[in-house]
């Protein structure tokens, strides 16, 4: 399971077929690709299409096609962040993050990574099996999962970040209308994470909106790696247009007018699925087929799904909780707590007293308790009192100062005409009417490999 919520099949099944077929196909290939393919073979033709030729071009496909795989989640580091924490929220063990992260100390000095520093994570069967770190620019340090344990590799390469522009209309999912559009379909989970504050990506969305994008693509020494930043975005709904600006550093998202979007409550704590069942104070329960309230909003979702808390805040509880099964609560400023049941598992590490940040990964999807399937029951209560978290309003953050306002307001027309003609997009350095180099080129250590024991 993906980060973001959206399942990805196994590597091998990517390729279109398992592993048996796919080198049934490549001896096929070999033998058929020929004008006399009903002639008895030679024994030179014999020896061309052996399994041994077949296994090694196989091979080389395969190591192409990881080598273009793009990833499931990009992300960046945050303040006071620290990897092992970063591999607690991909579903690592204690031991097993530690170890994690001390294959990466061998090439790093851990306390000196830089907020902001962007890392692409590759899942296989719902597990972490690589994990990519750039280095201000110098290189990617490279962790993977292994027979022998976790292994990491440092190479120096060049970074580049391209900007693109899309415009497309909902048909369906929003991956696919990206696609169609021209986009790569993992722009969908960072425009989710823009408007995360103001648009539920499980109810809100409907055929024939449209969508115009300004976005970073991030290449390594000519290598594709993925989407990176969200500059601008609109998204219309019959006539009602969301637009969200990036300003500053790390994740401000502000709307037209310079207000910050960021609000005490995401909108949903899963940032792609469906609304199976709402908040009633009589509705029939499933499993009990009885009338019960019900103070929760479902959200239907395979099992493994990872579970954001939808504010700041500290961990009330992680265990078993009656008909609830395995549940955390939170408590938030100004009388405010949250609750998700039914999980499968709780994010490794996690434990009452803990501070969490908003977005951060708790728990995982499952059927836990009295469940008839794999859903995520979302709770809030305010004083005392369940309220429908449909229903929440948040106050958004700290406004910008005159000065940073005028400054948006120069990004914001420059963004705007970029979505509207499909110019080239320059990016201007804050306090300055030039944009910045996007390009790094410095010098980095050679490659490198060690090896640490799971």
């Amino acid at each position: 399971m993906g980060w973001r919520g959206f399942e990805r099949p196994p590597y091998w099944t990517r390729l279109g077929v398992p592993l048996g077929g796919l080198l049934a196909i490549a001896t096929l290939a070999i033998f058929l690709d020929r004008d006399d393919v009903l002639l008895a073979p030679t024994a030179l033709e014999t020896a061309a299409i052996s399994p041994q030729r077949a296994l090694v071009e196989l091979a080389s496909a395969a190591d192409a096609a990881e080598a273009t795989r793009a990833p499931d989640r990009v992300d960046r580091l945050r303040s006071g962040q620290t990897l092992g924490a970063v591999f607690a929220s991909l579903g690592l063990d204690g031991g097993s993050a530690r170890d994690a992260a001390e294959a990466c100390a061998r090439f790093v000095n851990l306390r000196q990574l830089r907020p902001g520093s962007e890392y692409s994570v590759y899942f296989e069967d719902e597990a972490l099996e690589r994990f990519d770190l750039e280095l201000d620019g110098k290189g990617v340090l490279t962790l993977r999962r292994e027979a022998e344990g976790w292994t990491s590799e440092f190479r120096a390469c060049q970074r580049e970040t391209r900007i693109r522009s899309v415009r497309g209309v909902l048909e369906g999912a929003l991956e696919s209308s990206i696609v169609r559009a021209g986009g790569a379909g993992e722009l969908a989970y960072a425009m989710s994470d823009a408007l995360q504050w103001d648009l539920d990506f499980t109810r809100d969305l409907r055929n024939g909106d449209r969508f115009s994008a300004l976005f970073e693509e991030v290449w390594l020494d000519g290598e594709y790696r993925g989407v990176g930043n969200v500059l601008a975005l609109s998204y219309d709904r019959g006539g009602k247009e969301l637009q969200v600006f990036r300003f500053g550093d790390g994740d401000g998202f502000y709307d037209a007018d310079g207000r910050p979007l960021v609000k005490m409550f995401l909108r949903s704590p899963l940032p792609y699925s469906r609304v199976t069942s709402r908040f009633s104070r009589r509705r029939f329960h499933p499993v009990l087929k009885t009338f019960r309230p019900h103070y929760g909003v479902d959200y239907g979702a395979p099992v493994g799904t990872p579970v954001r808390v939808t504010a700041s805040g500290t961990v009330v509880s992680a265990g078993w909780d009656g008909g609830g099964g395995k549940t955390v609560k939170v408590r938030h400023p100004n009388g405010y707590l949250t609750a998700y049941l039914h999980l499968s598992k709780f994010a490794a590490g996690l434990h009452a007293g803990d501070r969490v940040a908003q977005g951060e990964v708790i728990g995982y999807v499952g059927a836990t308790g009295l469940a008839s399937g794999p859903h995520l029951d979302y709770r809030v209560q305010q004083n005392g009192h369940w309220i429908d978290p449909l229903s929440i309003r948040s106050v958004p953050g700290e406004p910008l100062s005159k000065l940073q306002l005028a400054e948006f307001r120069a990004v914001r027309d420059e963004m705007l005409a970029s979505l509207a003609t499909g110019a080239p997009y320059e990016p201007r350095e804050l306090g300055s009417p030039t944009g910045g180099d996007r390009l790094a080129t410095s010098p980095a250590p050679p490659t490198s490999r060690v090896a640490t024991r799971r």
